[in-house]
């Protein structure tokens, strides 16, 4: 078996990949590193988990020790879709850059532009961004990419769901013809086909495992529950971590505002949680997931978009509250567990609402998880939970508002937007059981879509966040759009794209 050793490193770059506590490469390291460390471009298809970051990093350093670099013009350019993302690819660049004088900037949303600025004057040899603060800086002339000479293109599949792609397509085309490309997806649709096809010079072609693969080390499991109630959805979330031996793990929901009413209801509960989404301010997502890294945290609520590409190695358990939208999401969900040759359960909460989603997940990972029974009284809890909507549809007009208002300043002194006002009135009650205090039944909004109304007082429902706004608050500016048409990303979404 190939040891880093024998990869060609140099003696700098060795020792820092040592201190990492790493000996033997992956397999999409071994099979990268050396064809980047040569100037071939690259097409990895690799799913999270597998090691990719430093299949990117390692080359880039071999590669940009000798040189320097020039003010405003940066030498290589990594492109990541999320902030998190992007910061956990920085950490990776630095540690093992430590025994070279190379140095990074990371160019994220949410944060000062002075400091960015600061490091784009002095001149850093490599760029890690995100591709709208990337553009706002080209566009304010802060910065410029004719120097770039490696460009690497990271979670491109979720930069197509994100709607970056015209973003990605005049980033390359800012960038001189010649440089070096590696260009990494989890799987292989025909927007990113057609992407690799124009950009790239005959890349040689690395998958580290077939696409759309879950990890044998991964325990699967699945709970069939016979009632969509959203109060009996959360007695069967708090069942499935109470019977597990929960160290840290990730919830996953479809929706922002989902995670919200989640993880105030575990909360509530007495477990130990915490919400990340793309309302959220930067400063404090960057809290929340270095507390949960550090062990400080035992539970992650999180959206799709906040939790890709997250790099958090020990995670035990993955629980999908919600069946996602999308059967890819589900392989990159469970990603989160089973890292670094570990093992990892996930659980997964299954409606007969979600039977199409279901099937799709069964569909592409050719494998049926192991079915779980809950011991609860499903029929007392639909009923309660249909009792307790009607209850809660009587108040109207300016007394509900007024109603409404008390319970968000009682509760919390006036809570983020998106805090729905039942949920923070519950928060500071005597704790008791989901079972107790029943939720509305699903109700129908404009455009026919199907919105569950429970926790929602009835004329202040909160819609779901489009895409754009996810967008806005990982990329920090609308993705470029195609003249005379929409998005791919937008028209593959459907109205209720995860987020």
């Amino acid at each position: 078996m190939t040891d880093f050793s024998q990869l060609g490193l140099r003696p700098e770059v060795l020792q820092a990949v040592i201190d990492t506590g790493y000996t033997t490469p992956t397999p999409i390291q071994e099979q990268a590193i050396p064809v980047a460390m040569a100037g071939r471009d690259v097409l990895g298809i690799a799913q999270t988990g597998t090691g990719k970051t430093a299949a990117f990093t390692i080359p880039m350093i071999e590669r940009l020790m000798s040189g320097r670099s020039k003010a405003q013009m940066p030498r290589a350019l990594v492109l990541a879709p999320t902030r998190e993302l992007a910061d956990q690819v920085a950490s990776s660049f630095e540690k093992y850059a430590k025994g070279t004088k190379l140095s990074w900037a990371l160019l994220i949303g949410g944060v000062s532009f002075d400091e960015q600025l600061r490091k784009l004057d002095r001149g850093v040899d490599v760029l890690i961004a995100t591709p709208g603060r990337l553009l706002d800086l080209f566009e304010r002339k802060k910065i410029m990419l004719i120097g770039v000479e490696m460009m690497v293109v990271d979670e491109a599949d979720r930069m197509l769901d994100m709607g970056f792609i015209p973003d990605i397509e005049r980033i390359f085309k800012l960038t001189p013809p010649k440089r070096q490309t590696l260009f990494f997806s989890a799987t292989m649709p025909p927007e990113i086909t057609r992407l690799t096809t124009q950009f790239l010079k005959d890349p040689t072609r690395i998958e580290a495992s077939r696409p759309a693969t879950t990890a044998e080390n991964i325990s699967q499991y699945v709970a069939m529950i016979p009632s969509a109630e959203p109060k009996a959805k959360r007695n069967a979330l708090r069942a499935l971590i109470s019977g597990a031996d929960v160290k840290n793990a990730i919830v996953f929901c479809n929706r922002k505002s989902e995670v919200d009413v989640v993880a105030k209801s575990l909360i509530r509960h007495g477990f130990d949680a915490a919400p990340i989404h793309g309302d959220l301010d930067q400063s404090q997502r960057t809290k929340t997931l270095e507390n949960f890294r550090n062990g400080g945290l035992t539970i992650l609520v999180a959206s799709d978009v906040a939790a890709r590409g997250l790099d958090i190695p020990a995670v035990g358990q993955v629980f999908n509250y919600d069946v996602p939208h999308h059967a890819e999401d589900y392989v990159h969900r469970i990603g989160r567990t089973g890292r670094a040759g570990r093992s990892g359960e996930a659980f997964m909460i299954v409606t007969p609402a979600d039977a199409k989603g279901y099937d799709k997940v069964l569909k592409l990972t050719k494998k049926e998880p192991e079915t779980l029974t809950l011991d609860l009284d499903w029929g007392r809890l639909e009923v309660e939970g249909r009792e307790d909507g009607a209850r809660r549809r009587k108040p109207a007009g300016r007394e509900r508002d007024r109603g409404y208002r008390t319970s968000r300043r009682e509760a919390h002194g006036e809570p983020q937007a998106g805090v729905l006002a039942d949920v923070a009135a519950e928060a500071v009650a005597a704790p008791e059981t989901e079972a107790a205090a029943p939720a509305r039944p699903a109700r129908r909004t404009r455009g026919g879509r199907t919105r569950s109304a429970s926790d929602q007082p009835a004329a202040v429902l909160p819609e779901a966040a489009p895409p754009a706004a996810e967008r806005a608050a990982y990329g920090e500016r609308e993705p470029s759009r195609p003249a005379g048409g929409v998005l791919e990303a937008d028209a593959r979404s459907g109205p209720a794209r995860p987020g």
